[in-house]
C-alpha cells in the first residue's frame, strides 16, 4: 500500500529522529497524570507515527488518484450557499470519519491533544496529494484551535487548576461543531481595495443599543469562505493617527468571530451574511475562494476594542507555517513526478535523468525541498511552543515562583525565534514551491505543458503560494525591518554576533562550521551597508551618539522615505538569511547526527555563490533607481 509518509525518508528523519517530542508533550499534556494521558513519550511518539501514517496512507490512495476531478470539479453556488464539488465532497466525509478535525485539541473539547507540529506535518501529506485538500482541511481544527486560542487569551476560558483541566470555554459548542467534521471556519481579511494595506480596511463593527455587535461589509478572496464562521476584521474606532500616517488606522481594528447563518426550529439554514460569488482561479480548484458580505450581521467581539490587528497577527502566524507546509507537499509532488519521469524518458542513448543539466536540476529540487523542511519544522516548533508556554501562563500552570519564571523565560525565547523564522520560511518556501513546480514541467518538456501527467496543475496551484496568508514581499520588508530595529535596538549584540561569526569563519576546528560561520558574515556585512546608507543624513547623529543610545534614534525616523534602499532590497537580504537559517539549523543537525553533514555540503554549494552574488547587488546597486522615484522640490518661487 502506497503511504506518503512511509517514502519519505527526510521526513521520518524528523519525526523518528530529531523533533524535540518530550518538550511539546509536556507543554501539551497540561495533566499528565489523567488517565487519558500518554504514560510516557514512546506511546506518545508511537501513536503520533500511527496518525502520520494513517493520513500519509489515506493521501496516497485516496486523494492523490483523484487529482484531475479535483481540479475539474468546481465550487458552485446554489440557493444562496457555496457547495463544494463531489470529490471535494466526499473526501472530506472520510477525513470527518477519520476524526482528525480534533487532533490537536484539548481531550476534555473532543479531541485528541496532539502537539500542533503533528497537524502541520499531516497538512505536507495533503499537500502533497492537492493542495486544495490541505488548506480547505486547515480551516476546520485550526479554527477551532483558535477559537480556543482568542477564549484563553481573552479570560473567557476557565481551567481547574486541580484538575489542570478546561472547564468551560466560549465557544465550547461551535468547537464541537468542527470536531464533528459539520462546520469550519475562515479568516476574513482582504477587502476590494484594501488588502495587504491592512489600515484601508472599511468594513465596520457597530455596538447595538442591546449589547449585540454588528458588522457591515464585504469581505474578498476568502479561502474556504463558504463555512459557518467567520473571523472578520472590522474597524470599531475612530482613526485618530495623524494624517498621512499609513499605519494609523491599524489602531481602530477589531476582531470578530461572525457566523454566517443560523438554524430555525425546523433545522433549516437561516442567511446572515450573503455568500456573493465564488472566484475562478488559475488553481486550487478544489477549493472555494469567496466574496461574502455582511450587513448588520450579528458578532461576537473577540479580545478587547482595537485588539484585532494584535490577534490577527496571532492567526495569521501559525496561517504562514503551515503555507511552508503545503508548499513542501507542491514541492515534493513535483519533484517526485519529474524524478520519475526523468528515469524513465530516454533521449541521446541514455535517460535524461543522467544528462548533467537535467540531473543538476533534480538535485538542486531535492535540495531545497530538504532546506524548506528543515526551517518548516523549526518555525512550527518554535510557534507552537511560545503560543502553549503563553497559555500555560494565563492559566497558571506551574508549581512555583521558579518555575513561573522558566516558563516567561522558555516563552520569550521561543517567541523571539518563531519571529525569526516564520517570515522566512513563508517567504523561501512559496517562492521555492514556485520554482520547482516550473522546473517539473520543464523536465517533462512538451508533456508538461500539457494536461496529462498533472505537472502543470502543480504549477498553477503553487502560484498562489507567494500570495496568500502575507505575500513574499511583505514577508521581506516584515524581515528587513526586524532585522536593522533589531541593530538599533542593541548595536552591542549585533557587532558581538559579527565578530564572533568572523573568528568562526577563520579558526573554528570545523570546515562546515568555518562556511556557515562566513556565510552569517555576510548577511552582517550586508545589514551593515544598510544600516550606514539608510541613515542619511542621520548617520552623523548616529557617529555623535554612544551605541546604547541608538535605539532612541530611529524612532523619529520615516519609514518610507529613510528606508528607501533598504526597502528595495528586501528580498535580497531576506534570500541572504534564509540561506544563513537554513545552515545553521542544517549544522545543529549535523552535530546531533552526523549523516546530516551530506545535506549540509549540498546545500552549501548553492548558497555560497547565492549570497555572494546579492551581498554584490545590496552593496552596489540601487542608487540609480531610487534617483528616479524621488519626488521633485517644488520650486518656492513658482508656488506662490
Amino acid at each position: 500500500m502506497a503511504s506518503f509518509y512511509e517514502d519519505n525518508e527526510d521526513l521520518r528523519f524528523y519525526v523518528e529522529q530529531y523533533v524535540d517530542w518530550q518538550s511539546l508533550l509536556d507543554a501539551t499534556e497540561l495533566n499528565p497524570d489523567s488517565d487519558d494521558a500518554f504514560s510516557d513519550l514512546d506511546e506518545a511518539a508511537e501513536f503520533y507515527r500511527s496518525v502520520l501514517e494513517l493520513v500519509g496512507e489515506f493521501s496516497a490512495e485516496e486523494i492523490a488518484p483523484r487529482w484531475k476531478e479535483l481540479d475539474t470539479q468546481h465550487p458552485r453556488l446554489e440557493d444562496g450557499f457555496a457547495h463544494d464539488g463531489p470529490a471535494m465532497a466526499e473526501i472530506f466525509e472520510q477525513l470527518g470519519a477519520l476524526e482528525l478535525h480534533g487532533m490537536c485539541l484539548p481531550r476534555e473539547l473532543g479531541g485528541m491533544n496532539c502537539p500542533f507540529l503533528l497537524f502541520n506535518l499531516t497538512a505536507e501529506l495533503l499537500a502533497r496529494a492537492d493542495v486544495s485538500v490541505a488548506a480547505h482541511n486547515g480551516f476546520h481544527g485550526g479554527m477551532a484551535l483558535a477559537m480556543l486560542l482568542y477564549s484563553g487569551l481573552e479570560g473567557s476560558t476557565r481551567f481547574d487548576p486541580e484538575e489542570k483541566a478546561i472547564v468551560e470555554t466560549r465557544f465550547a459548542d461551535e468547537i464541537a461543531e468542527i470536531v464533528a467534521g459539520e462546520a469550519w471556519g475562515s479568516m476574513d481579511i482582504t477587502e476590494p481595495g484594501a488588502g495587504s494595506d491592512m489600515a484601508a480596511l472599511r468594513t465596520k463593527g457597530v455596538l447595538g443599543e442591546d449589547g449585540i455587535w454588528r458588522v457591515t461589509g464585504q469581505k474578498i478572496f476568502i479561502t474556504s469562505g463558504h463555512g459557518k464562521y467567520h473571523f472578520v476584521i472590522a474597524r470599531t474606532e475612530k482613526d485618530e493617527g495623524e494624517e498621512g500616517d499609513a499605519f494609523s488606522g491599524l489602531k481602530g481594528l477589531s476582531m470578530f468571530l461572525v457566523p454566517t447563518w443560523s438554524e430555525d426550529e425546523q433545522g433549516q439554514r437561516v442567511l446572515l451574511a450573503s455568500f456573493d460569488s465564488l472566484e475562478e482561479k488559475l488553481g486550487h480548484h478544489g477549493s472555494a475562494t469567496v466574496a461574502i458580505s455582511f450587513e448588520d450581521t450579528p458578532a461576537h467581539l473577540l479580545g478587547k476594542r482595537g485588539e484585532g490587528f494584535k490577534l490577527m497577527l496571532q492567526m495569521m502566524n501559525s496561517a504562514r507555517v503551515a503555507v511552508g507546509f503545503e508548499s513542501l507537499g507542491v514541492a515534493e509532488c513535483s519533484w517526485r513526478m519529474a524524478r520519475d519521469y526523468a528515469a524513465e524518458r530516454e533521449s541521446m542513448g541514455k535517460t535524461i535523468d543522467r544528462h548533467e543539466m537535467i540531473a543538476d536540476y533534480l538535485e538542486e529540487m531535492q535540495t531545497d525541498i530538504q532546506a524548506m523542511r528543515a526551517l518548516a519544522v523549526q518555525s512550527a516548533f518554535h510557534e507552537e511552543m511560545a503560543r502553549k508556554l503563553e497559555l500555560k501562563e494565563r492559566f497558571k500552570v506551574y508549581d512555583s515562583h521558579e518555575e513561573r519564571e522558566r516558563v516567561v523565560a522558555d516563552r520569550k525565547r521561543h517567541q523571539r525565534r518563531a519571529r525569526r523564522y516564520t517570515p522566512l520560511l513563508k517567504y523561501l518556501a512559496a517562492e521555492k514551491a514556485v520554482e520547482i513546480a516550473q522546473r517539473g514541467i520543464q523536465i517533462h518538456g512538451g508533456y508538461g505543458y500539457s494536461s496529462e501527467y498533472g505537472a502543470e496543475k502543480l504549477l498553477r496551484d503553487a502560484m498562489v503560494l507567494p500570495i496568500y496568508e502575507g505575500t513574499s514581499q511583505i514577508q521581506a520588508l516584515m524581515v528587513m525591518k526586524d532585522s536593522l530595529m533589531g541593530i538599533l535596538r542593541d548595536p552591542k549584540a549585533h557587532f558581538e554576533r559579527a565578530a564572533k561569526a568572523r573568528w568562526r569563519g577563520r579558526a573554528a576546528r570545523d570546515p562546515l562550521d568555518r562556511r556557515v560561520a562566513r556565510l552569517e558574515s555576510l548577511s552582517h556585512r550586508a545589514l551593515q551597508h544598510l544600516m550606514a546608507r539608510l541613515a542619511g543624513k542621520k548617520l552623523g547623529e548616529l557617529r555623535e551618539l554612544p551605541l546604547r543610545e541608538w535605539k532612541e534614534l530611529f524612532k523619529t525616523w520615516d519609514p518610507k522615505r529613510d528606508f528607501a534602499l533598504a526597502m528595495l532590497h528586501a528580498e535580497r537580504l531576506t534570500s541572504i538569511l534564509c540561506d544563513v537559517a537554513v545552515c545553521g539549523i542544517l549544522l545543529r543537525q549535523v552535530r546531533q547526527h552526523p549523516q546530516r553533514a551530506e545535506l549540509l555540503e549540498r546545500y552549501l554549494e548553492r548558497a555560497e555563490p547565492r549570497c555572494a552574488c546579492l551581498h554584490q547587488q545590496i552593496t552596489t546597486t540601487g542608487a540609480r533607481l531610487l534617483a528616479t522615484l524621488e519626488e521633485p522640490e517644488q520650486d518656492e518661487a513658482a508656488v506662490s
